[in-house]
C-alpha cells in the first residue's frame, strides 16, 4: 500500500476565515450537481444552493430532516433520509460531494463503505470536499468534557488516508484554517450545542456545572469568542 502524506492537524495555522470563503476558493459550484451528506440544519445547504444547479441533501437525524422538509424557499434542493454508507443515488450522478463536519459521525465500522459509496456516486473527475474539526483549541477543551471525539475523528481521518492509499480518491489539497464562533451567553451554547437532536447529551448536574464554569472563563461583556481549527480535505475521483 502506498504511504500517503496527509496531516490530521496543523498546529501553526493562523488563517482566520469563514468556511464559505474557503469553499468558494476550492470548488466550482456553478451549475454543478451536488450531494451533501449530513446536512444538519441546512445552513451550508442554503449557501451551496445559491450556485449549484441541484442539491441532494441527506440527513439521518429524522427530527432535523422533518424540519428541513418544511423549508419552502430552496427549489433546487431535495432533502432526503440517508447516510454516507448507503447513498440513495445512482452511479456517477454528482459533480461534487460535500461533508461539513459530518464524516466523524459515520460509525467507524462503516467508514470504508462510506468512501466506496462516495466514489460510486461521483462522476469521474468529480470532487469530494470534506471538512473536519481538528482536535485542538479552547472550544474543543470544553466539548471534550462531555463529548470527547478524539477516537472518532482519528478513525475518520484514517479512513480518508485509506481511500487515497487504495486509489479510490486522489488527494487534491489539504487546507487548514481557524473558524470564528461567538456565543452571547451560556444559554445560547446550551441550545446550540448541548441540545442538538442528533446526539443525546446526558450531563449530570456536576458535569453541567463544570462545563458552565469552563465556558464562562471565556465570557466577556460581548460574549464568548472562539477560534476552532478546521481541516479541509479535497479529493478527486480519478478518471478511468
Amino acid at each position: 500500500m502506498t504511504i500517503i502524506q496527509m496531516s490530521i492537524d496543523a498546529p501553526q495555522v493562523t488563517l482566520v476565515a469563514n468556511e464559505r470563503e474557503i469553499m468558494d476558493q476550492l470548488l466550482h459550484l456553478e451549475g454543478s450537481r451536488v450531494l451533501e451528506l449530513g446536512c444538519g440544519k441546512a445552513e451550508k445547504t442554503r449557501l451551496v444552493s445559491e450556485k449549484a444547479a441541484s442539491v441532494l441533501a441527506l440527513e439521518v437525524d429524522e427530527l432535523q430532516l422533518a424540519k428541513n422538509k418544511m423549508i419552502g424557499d430552496l427549489p433546487n434542493v431535495r432533502f432526503e433520509y440517508g447516510g454516507a454508507e448507503n447513498i440513495p443515488a445512482a452511479d456517477s450522478n454528482f459533480d461534487i460531494v460535500l461533508m461539513f463536519k459530518s464524516l466523524h459521525h459515520v460509525p467507524s465500522e462503516s467508514l470504508d463503505n462510506a468512501f466506496s459509496e462516495i466514489c460510486r456516486v461521483l462522476k469521474p473527475g468529480g470532487m469530494a470536499y470534506i471538512s473536519e474539526p481538528v482536535y485542538a483549541g479552547e472550544f474543543n477543551e470544553i466539548l471534550r468534557l462531555f463529548h470527547d471525539e478524539k477516537k472518532v475523528r482519528e478513525a475518520a481521518f484514517a479512513a480518508e488516508v485509506r481511500a487515497v492509499s487504495t486509489r479510490q480518491l486522489t488527494l487534491v489539497q489539504q487546507k487548514f484554517f481557524l473558524q470564528p464562533s461567538h456565543f452571547e451567553s451560556f444559554s445560547q451554547f446550551e441550545n446550540q450545542v448541548l441540545k442538538v437532536t442528533h446526539t443525546d447529551h446526558q450531563l449530570s448536574p456536576a458535569l453541567l456545572e463544570e462545563v458552565r464554569s469552563k465556558f464562562n472563563r471565556h465570557m466577556s461583556p460581548t460574549g464568548a469568542a472562539f477560534l476552532t481549527p478546521i481541516r479541509i480535505d479535497l479529493f478527486a475521483k480519478p478518471a478511468p
